[in-house]
């Protein structure tokens, strides 16, 4: 009845959504107050002041397009102003216009430039733990992921990468900082990858690129500046959603930037709008790019995740856990006692406790818990989560 790759996928799908969607069902039994929901990175707090009055004026005095067709890559001023804030900001030092597609969320941006880079069989490497939904990005595009093992702190293992990267590499993803483990990666070690993948271009005679999807940038706890490495490397792309620092998930509103030095950038920016089209997506909602033209500099105050991040550290160091404190994100991403992240889950939803396994995000022996939750479930996360040696 149904192909059998998505017979696949069916199989081997995220985890944390059928936990999330569990999750329904035992509030419902037990009183959502009796359950600490900490599977899906689904953002509590309100949006900003300023995303509110953008929407509100726009709703009060809409612009005749608003909720008309736009481009194919967005709206042209949307764009223009996108590329202004990732230049003034020195994300992307020269971004123009036509450097930029706006898209129907960073998971968009992604399929987009797997559409408009790939043939089949062409190779994506990943680093774990990475976000789940990436491999079956890459299959849908038909390509074959390559899956490589972090160092034990979740850093990017340079030797291990350059050993990955063979004839048939064509794109290299990178969440930065990183979901599941919050790490933010050093300038130092960006170069050296970027340079790893130069090198590797010139030897395939075949450009790699480097994707660096960052939509928790915003999000960080630590004085180490954030670099992106689309900025590094002349055949760098930048994937961005709005969802996470402006707390808007629901409203699928991001895009796809490419470094201004690369010497494609005419090809790839009309490869990536007829993708946003084929693709099906057409364009990103009109309404929310409106929005986000009015709100760029808008984002949500994060000293609530910080406190948030500090208790569950507290709490997991005080029960036994080894757990790495994240430099960004609103995730934590312990050791599972016992090795048996499954089993785990599996113990602490009998207490009400909903976690996210670390094999969904290809790093099996972890546990990831989403802190973009209100005051009181962490407070009942602290209460339920069970000691680590029993």
């Amino acid at each position: 009845m149904i192909s059998e790759e998505m017979r696949q996928l069916l199989a081997t799908g995220s985890e944390i959504r059928t936990m999330w969607e569990r999750s329904f069902e035992l509030k419902r039994i037990h009183g959502a107050e009796n359950v600490a929901d900490m599977t899906l990175g689904n953002p509590f707090a309100p949006p900003p002041e300023g995303v509110l009055k953008a929407l509100e004026e726009l709703v009060a005095n809409p612009p005749p397009d608003l909720h008309r067709y736009t481009p194919n890559a967005g709206i042209p001023e949307v764009r223009q102003l996108i590329a202004a804030h990732l230049h003034d900001h020195g994300l992307l030092p020269g971004a123009q216009r036509h450097h930029v597609v706006v898209t129907a969320g960073a998971s968009g941006a992604t399929n987009i430039v797997l559409r408009a880079v790939l043939d089949p069989g062409d190779e994506v490497v990943l680093l774990s733990p990475f976000f789940p939904d990436y491999p079956a990005h890459v299959l849908n595009q038909h390509g074959v992921p390559v899956v490589v093992p972090t160092t034990p702190d979740f850093l990017p293992d340079l030797a291990a990468i350059e050993e990955a990267l063979g004839p048939r590499t064509r794109l290299l993803i990178i969440n930065h900082p990183n979901n599941p483990s919050g790490r933010l990666y050093p300038q130092w070690l960006l170069r050296d990858l970027v340079e790893i993948i130069r090198k590797q271009s010139r030897k395939n005679g075949r450009i790699i690129y480097l994707l660096s999807d960052e939509p928790y940038r915003e999000i960080c706890f630590t004085s180490e500046p954030f670099t992106s490495p689309a900025k590094l490397y002349e055949h760098g792309l930048m994937t961005y959603s709005f969802s996470k620092s402006k707390s808007i998930p629901g409203e699928r509103i991001g895009y796809l930037a490419l470094n201004p030095e690369s010497p494609a950038a005419t090809e790839l920016a009309k490869a990536f709008a007829l993708a946003n089209r084929i693709l099906g997506f057409t364009s990103a909602p009109s309404l929310w790019q409106h929005v986000i033209a009015r709100s760029l500099d808008a984002v949500i105050d994060i000293e609530p995740l910080r406190r948030h991040r500090d208790c569950l550290l507290e709490a997991l160091e005080n029960k036994g856990y080894e757990v790495i404190p994240p430099d960004g994100t609103f995730y934590l991403f312990p050791r599972t006692p016992g090795g048996d992240d499954v089993a785990f889950v599996s113990r602490a939803m009998e207490s009400l406790l909903l976690v996210a396994p670390g094999s969904t995000f290809g790093h099996p022996g972890h546990f990831r818990m989403a802190f973009c939750v209100d005051q009181r479930t962490v407070d009942l996360a602290v209460e339920r989560l069970p000691p680590a040696r029993q």
